[in-house]
């Protein structure tokens, strides 16, 4: 709302150029549209749809997302808020995986998901809707190969058969559930990820939606520990960069099964400890990022009011973490982007101030110069703005020449960015890996096409800095020939994206060792990797080539709006001219006039800072820097 507000005020006042314009545009997108990704993944039988249900939904006073005995969550399951969409549950159909597009693809076609309204007000009407997420249906051995459920070549890992020859798999492939829960109108988005098993059939999941999420919940039981299936889980999928400790959380459940009556506290509680300093050890974790509770205890406690107990189960301990670290971490990075944001963009409005209040002083003291001065005085005043004002003109052609250089330079950067030429890049890793029979050397594709990727974000790099080098030259040297006051933006950096794109590659070497060796064989998987990998690394192309595109509106519009206002400046004081030279009063009327406009200028300038002080502050409170999440 103050975002908005600041951006009528500037366009009412003629502040609202479009490099500005597309700032707070930015900024108001990320505000509304920036998201924290909680990813909850565990084995089967874990306690992970419990958990969901007792951080965020015991206020409903039961169970909302089903968690029965048995394999709950069938397909991945992603839940957040979007204010123009009502609240539903969308499914997509499993059949899809038999179609070459890419999971963000069917995102972009609503038409194609069923959707199931939902009644956020009646918690068995929404309990019902969401069972469906564990829908299965029966398919044949040859189906279920085709949908990626079953694999010859790793019997231990299919589902079971039944007595007629049939298997159970997921009825739904991906399901949105959008919903005005509190923590989920502040932004967060939880996706609840399915076993292992299912993980691997689903590659968007594991090179696109976990690696991207910004916490991940791992979820153990407190009775078995680490089992050969978790460190699978945990070795093949999660395992985060050496400087990113706090972006994984683990969770040893279920400490109620230790609970036993036939030992003392002090046992239970040194029991409990042990198994927390071995998961910690085997993950090769600081011990501070494992933490033991009782999710149905806790979800019990909740529901019926019971302190005691809610301590008793640790619950309280995983909030603090979640709102606290992970959460909060991700709120403060957003805050200080944004502060950071308004602090450049008031800078750069301060600029276009200064010129016109500049512009006024030099009129002031032209037209005070004027005074007691004849007729002729007068005229060859006029004559010589004039002469100023045409040889400002002409300095326009070496303008227009290096905007020409400007646009050369950026249409390479789009042309190496764009997606023609990343097609380019992937046709070479798409043949490799849609070979036919056992992809041999496909690892090697993998290490060059990243090696080219990577080669073109340097040359990106290196061409913006070549064109920084010319905005910085040229805006010192119209900063001297005309009195202006240019400051050539902070080019864009990539090696956010040269990280990304590292994170990308080590996502998917995953799937290029021996052991998938016979799934990657598998036309239908090879096919649905790659485009899962082409969307992903589109995605990072885009960002960039965003990043890039802003800080060339910046520098444009900064040029564009001191040379606006230099040439309304030559208008002005012509207009002042002829006005004197009509009327005898005409003098002392301007010089009033200008003071008027000097005095608005003024006021103009305070309300600028009060308007982004306050957004600022906004942004640097203590709301904003330490965050108290409401949990259920």
């Amino acid at each position: 709302m103050r975002l908005k507000l600041l951006a009528e005020w500037m366009k009412d006042n003629e502040l609202l150029d479009a490099a500005v314009e597309e700032r707070l545009l930015r900024l108001g997108t990320q505000v509304r549209s920036d998201k924290v990704m909680v990813a909850f993944v565990a084995e089967f039988s874990r306690g992970k749809s419990e958990m969901i249900n007792a951080v965020f939904f015991a206020g409903y006073g039961r169970r909302i997302m089903p968690a029965s005995a048995g394999r709950t969550t069938m397909c991945p399951t992603e839940m957040g808020y979007d204010a123009d969409v009502p609240p539903c549950l969308r499914l997509l159909p499993i059949e899809t995986r038999l179609q070459p597009q890419a999971l963000m693809e069917w995102r972009m076609a609503p038409e194609k998901w069923t959707r199931i309204d939902l009644d956020v007000n009646n918690p068995q009407q929404l309990a019902s809707a969401l069972e469906k997420v564990a829908e299965t249906r029966k398919v044949t051995q040859d189906e279920a190969r085709a949908l990626g459920f079953w694999h010859s070549q790793a019997p231990e890992d299919n589902p079971m058969v039944d007595a007629q020859g049939m298997v159970e798999v997921p009825k739904w492939r991906h399901a949105l559930i959008n919903i005005a829960h509190p923590l989920l109108k502040q932004g967060l988005v939880i996706l609840d990820t399915p076993g292992l098993n299912a993980i691997g059939a689903e590659p968007e999941l594991t090179v696109s939606l976990i690696p991207q999420a910004h916490a991940v919940v791992f979820i153990l039981g407190a009775d078995t520990g680490v089992t050969k299936s978790d460190l699978s889980i945990w070795r093949e999928h999660l395992v985060c960069e050496a400087d990113s400790p706090d972006s994984r959380l683990v969770v040893l459940n279920k400490i109620d099964t230790l609970w036993d009556d036939l030992s003392s506290p002090a046992q239970i509680d040194a029991q409990i400890d042990r198994q927390i300093s071995s998961t910690a050890e085997i993950l090769g974790i600081p011990r501070d990022r494992v933490i033991a509770v009782s999710a149905q205890k806790g979800l019990v406690a909740k529901v019926t009011e019971d302190e005691e107990l809610l301590q008793r189960s640790c619950l309280p301990v995983l909030e603090d973490a979640l709102g606290r670290g992970m959460m909060g971490k991700r709120q403060r990075i957003l805050a200080q982007a944004m502060a950071a944001g308004i602090t450049d963009l008031r800078g750069e409005t301060a600029r276009v101030i200064n010129i016109r209040k500049r512009d006024l002083t030099e009129q002031m003291m032209e037209l005070k110069g004027l005074q007691g001065k004849n007729t002729t005085v007068i005229k060859h005043m006029r004559n010589r703005i004039s002469q100023e004002q045409a040889e400002f003109d002409l300095g326009g052609a070496k303008i227009h020449a290096v905007r020409s250089v400007h646009l050369k330079l950026l249409r390479e950067v789009f042309s190496i960015l764009g997606s023609t030429a990343l097609k380019k890049e992937m046709s070479q890793l798409s043949a490799a890996l849609l070979q036919r029979g056992l992809k041999l050397g496909v690892k090697r594709a993998y290490g060059e096409t990243f090696d080219r990727l990577r080669a073109n974000l340097q040359k990106v790099q290196t061409l913006c800095g070549e064109i920084q080098s010319m905005l910085a030259a040229t805006f010192r040297q119209l900063n001297g020939e005309h009195g202006f006051s240019l400051q050539a933006p902070a080019e864009p950096q990539m090696a956010q994206y040269l990280s990304d794109l590292n994170m990308v590659e080590r996502s998917h070497i995953q799937y290029l060792g021996i052991g998938n060796a016979f799934k990657l064989a598998q036309p239908e998987f090879a096919d649905r990797l790659v485009r899962a990998l082409s969307s992903r690394l589109r995605s990072i192309h885009e960002m960039a080539l965003s990043d890039v595109e802003l800080w060339s509106k910046s520098a444009a519009a900064q040029l564009d709006a001191q040379l606006r206002e230099r040439r309304r400046n030559f208008s002005r004081r012509i207009e002042a001219i002829d006005r004197i030279q009509q009327a005898a009063g005409g003098l002392e009327d301007r010089i009033q006039d200008i003071d008027q406009q000097e005095a608005a200028l003024s006021q103009i300038e305070l309300k600028l800072i009060e308007l982004t002080d306050y957004l600022i502050a906004a942004n640097q409170a203590p709301s904003a820097t330490s965050v108290d999440v409401e949990f259920a």
